[in-house]
């Protein structure tokens, strides 16, 4: 196929190397000149995936990733840009007739309305698109990707037989690919259970043991599940790949991002002072907020949630909120 990746970020790249290992002809737009001439000049972004080769053409002009041949578009920007990003590509998405498929590799939300990031693509894309969008998940750190571990994920969307044809466009010996038309449950286990491994990661910033991270990650997982269905997704989205898989992964990986925010405020460091030593986005920050004012809306109990939510908004110690935590009132696990 031809495919249009927007993002040349760690898991755009990654995807890149993926498709083109499948023998698709992949273009791979990316909005930092400094990012795209090192890939023509070294074939590798040497910030973001050091020593993974990158074939796929790269271009900082959209007209050259999305050609009137594009059949897939893949959407690599982080939650917080992809609204911003989906405007920039809107002319030359309206002009596209032989487009199979939109599929989203963000996690998070729209965080200035509490959506889902396929409807906000609906909204900024043109409508004739609307079931033609995806959303592809899983426990799939971009680095162990692109280096051929094998892992697999969850493709979603509401065409099953669209759904069908992109399982075989990504899977290969060391990337299984399974379908569901759950799309909101794939897209809220996405990114809520990052705002989980921000949890996790206070955990090893304050030196707890594994009874530990085995109890968060439990209870975490019914957070997520209360949240997500309340809100239409189905219960074995999130105990699937989608949900506890990529939760168990982002939680304990030394890739994840979310996880080093949090370690690093375990550490009794500032959030602002993380953010800005980083050079790649955690999604996990902005999540919280969000999926905070998701659970006040929906009236669903997520103390987890809460508790990372007033870390970061409160003058709180993060044993402190680990402490208020466990002395809550004694209850039957539900």
């Amino acid at each position: 196929m031809n495919i249009a990746i927007i993002g040349g970020g760690s898991w755009g790249l990654a995807i890149s190397k993926l498709l083109h290992d499948n023998n698709n002809n992949v273009r791979i737009w990316e909005y930092s000149l400094q990012d795209v001439e090192e890939i023509r000049n070294t074939k590798e972004n040497s910030k973001y995936l050091p020593g993974v080769k990158i074939e796929a053409l790269v271009s900082n002009n959209i007209s050259e990733v999305i050609t009137l041949d594009t059949q897939a578009i893949i959407l690599a920007t982080p939650s917080s840009f992809l609204e911003e990003t989906l405007k920039k590509i809107f002319p030359f998405v309206e002009q596209l007739t032989c487009l199979e498929g939109i599929i989203n590799l963000a996690k998070g939300y729209n965080h200035n309305t509490g959506e889902i990031l396929s409807d906000m693509i609906k909204k900024e894309l043109p409508a004739r698109f609307n079931n033609k969008i995806c959303a592809l998940s899983g426990p799939s750190h971009a680095e162990e990707v692109a280096s051929g571990l094998p892992t697999t994920v969850t493709i979603a969307g509401e065409n099953l037989e669209l759904l069908k044809l992109f399982q075989q466009v990504f899977s290969n010996h060391y990337f299984r690919v399974y379908i569901t038309q759950d799309l909101i449950g794939v897209e809220l286990g996405g990114a809520i259970k990052n705002v989980i491994a921000l949890a996790a990661g206070i955990i090893y910033g304050l030196g707890f043991g594994d009874n530990t991270l085995g109890a968060l990650l439990t209870r975490g997982n019914v957070e997520i599940k209360r949240l997500a269905l309340a809100m239409g997704a189905k219960s074995e989205t999130l105990d699937g790949l989608a949900g506890m898989g990529d939760l168990i992964t982002t939680a304990i990986s030394r890739h994840s991002r979310n996880r080093y925010v949090g370690e690093q405020l375990g550490l009794g460091k500032k959030l602002e002072d993380i953010i800005a030593s980083m050079p790649m986005v955690a999604e996990g920050v902005p999540a919280t907020y969000t999926t905070f004012m998701l659970a006040r809306k929906h009236n669903v109990e997520m103390p987890i949630v809460e508790s990372v939510y007033r870390l970061l908004t409160e003058d709180s110690s993060p044993k402190e909120v680990i402490t208020n935590l466990m002395l809550r009132d004694l209850k039957v696990e539900v």
